[in-house]
């Protein structure tokens, strides 16, 4: 296996990990800005009121992008070199002659 396909598929590896993970924790870092504001200014300090809101945006996102999450899942295809790899090599039959 070349030093390409290792890099590419390190490369392809680490844009679907961000791909997956990015809009989930961007929304939990938003909902996290918008509770911690509205904490400042009510002078609530809760540690639960910044987690629950967090924890069910995250879900309702997670629900509302499976659909587009498994897609990008099932979408990715290793390099044709470790795919040949996983497969044993077809070999004929061994018969004495």
């Amino acid at each position: 296996m070349s030093q390409e396909v290792i890099l590419k598929l390190a490369r392809d590896a680490m844009q679907l990990t961000l791909l997956l993970g990015g809009p989930l924790l961007l929304v939990s870092l938003v909902v996290g800005i918008l509770v911690s504001i509205a904490q400042v200014v009510t002078s609530i300090h809760d540690m639960t009121l910044s987690f629950v809101p967090r924890i069910l945006a995250v879900m309702l996102t997670f629900l509302l992008l499976l659909p587009w999450l498994m897609k990008l899942l099932t979408s990715f295809r290793p390099p044709r070199a470790l795919r040949s790899l996983s497969r044993p090599a077809a070999r004929g039959p061994t018969r004495p002659q």
